[in-house]
């Protein structure tokens, strides 16, 4: 496993509207830009912020729809840091 992969997947979860974030994706599956400005009441700069750490980190992947985003969670990166942190035991 990449360690620069789990520093960067770790520093992504570390803030509170990322990590909700990646808890809606999870109940939903799929989110826009839009709800998630309407789930946190962030500044579509700020989303943007928080989207571009996510998928920097490879833990969510995005898709441009016309003006909006469309955000799923890449289940494979998930998975790797599930196990990375699962080994740690």
């Amino acid at each position: 496993m990449e360690t620069r992969f789990v520093e960067k997947a770790t520093n992504a979860i570390a803030d509170k509207y990322r990590l909700s974030i990646l808890m809606e994706l999870s109940r939903k599956g799929s989110l826009t830009s839009t709800d998630i400005q309407e789930m946190t009441g962030l500044s579509q700069p700020c989303v943007s912020h928080h989207v571009k750490l996510l998928t920097d980190s490879g833990l969510v992947n995005a898709q441009k729809e016309g003006r909006n985003l469309h955000l799923t969670l890449n289940k494979e990166s998930l998975q790797q840091l599930s196990g990375f942190l699962n080994n740690l035991t």
